[in-house]
């Protein structure tokens, strides 16, 4: 069987370090500002190799990161935001509005990713909320600190599986939203 390719795009805000620590496993502590990168990882999954090309998007805000280029050819989006910023968790419904846009689809494979879990005392967004957004969105959702380590590969995972069920709707996978 032949290793299917899949491009996932990632958006929101401090998303750099999710991506760093899936794909080289390590934590970046300093913050830069993304210029557009992009890794290649094969992702193991249901027994199969995926070779995932994962992007991550360039700028921080709703007006510069997102254009009609990234509609093209991308299989799924992971969304992320800050569990300590309101406004980054508000700027992401501007974002999927723009991908559903530039789709010209009502729906598109999307894992809302609520990060940096490990700062408690910041928090300023629930789980509910996240997961409210997501049931509201019909897309998986999680919670991940990319500093420990915690549901990094989980997030990977969850976008290969949307993306999966987007493509084959007749196959196991055709469900509704997966929340862990």
């Amino acid at each position: 069987m032949a290793i299917k390719k899949r491009t996932i795009l990632v958006l929101g805000s401090r998303k750099s370090s999710l991506t760093i620590q899936f794909v080289e496993n390590h934590f970046v502590d300093s913050y830069y500002p993304t210029i557009e990168n992009t890794f290649n990882k094969v992702i193991r999954y249901r027994g199969q190799e995926i070779a995932a090309d994962i992007i991550d998007s360039a700028g921080q805000d709703e007006y510069s990161i997102l254009n009609s280029t990234h509609a093209v050819g991308v299989d799924g989006y992971i969304l992320v935001y800050s569990v300590t910023s309101r406004q980054s968790f508000e700027m992401l419904k501007i974002i999927r509005e723009k991908i559903l846009t530039y789709t010209g689809t009502d729906s598109v494979p999307i894992v809302l990713v609520g990060n940096k879990t490990d700062l408690h005392l910041q928090r300023q967004l629930t789980s509910d909320e996240g997961k409210g957004l997501a049931a509201q969105w019909n897309c998986a959702w999680t919670e991940a600190s990319a500093k420990h380590n915690e549901n990094i590969t989980r997030i990977f995972e969850l976008m290969i599986n949307e993306i999966e069920k987007t493509l084959n709707p007749n196959g196991e996978e055709s469900g509704g939203c997966t929340i862990i």
